[in-house]
């Protein structure tokens, strides 16, 4: 069975041009998300729970179907776990075809790679960082604030928003010192 999937984003808030490439694939029916937000996605989750093996999910780009390439990895092995496949019109993609397979693995080594630079540049951040000598992490607290918050806290004559209001020093921050105190 084909079965198309729309959703609305920014140059296609109405979802024609999408209806209009999967009229050319003559799907036996199109789901169709009412808005584009990638939280709230029950017609694509609904349509993976009643997916048949050996049905097609055909989709006018990917960016329809996927809003990461994680999220593209995380459905296309699902999709293959079921049996089922994903044509994509403008990328020129059917996973049914022998190419498609190589495209599953693909976005994998991309999700890899992605994921080595984002981890290489947080390193390389770090490094750099550490050789200005600056501390990585929230910044800490002015001591005489914090003084000043554990002699209020400790006179019993202030709650908790208020000694906050004054110093700055949240609760569990001041929890924390007084702690370390101890």
């Amino acid at each position: 069975m084909l079965i198309g999937y729309v959703r609305p984003y920014q140059d296609d808030l109405l979802c024609n041009d999408q209806q209009a490439i999967l009229a050319q694939y003559a799907c036996d029916y199109i789901i169709a998300e009412e808005h584009g937000s990638a939280k709230k996605r029950t017609g694509l989750y609904g349509l993976l729970d009643k997916l048949e093996s050996g049905d097609h999910i055909v989709v006018a780009k990917l960016f329809a179907l996927a809003d990461s390439t994680r999220h593209l990895a995380e459905l296309l092995d699902e999709l293959s776990n079921k049996g089922c496949y994903l044509i994509s019109a403008k990328e020129g993609i059917d996973t049914s075809a022998s190419p498609g397979l190589i495209f599953q693995e693909m976005v994998h080594h991309l999700l890899d790679f992605q994921s080595d630079v984002i981890s290489e540049k947080t390193k390389k951040g770090l490094y750099e960082a550490k050789q200005k000598g600056i501390r990585p992490g929230r910044p800490k607290k002015p001591d005489e604030n914090v003084k000043k918050a554990i002699v209020m806290y400790q006179s019993n004559q202030y709650s908790l928003a208020q000694i906050k209001d004054e110093t700055g020093i949240s609760k569990s921050t001041l929890y924390r010192y007084l702690d370390s105190e101890n």
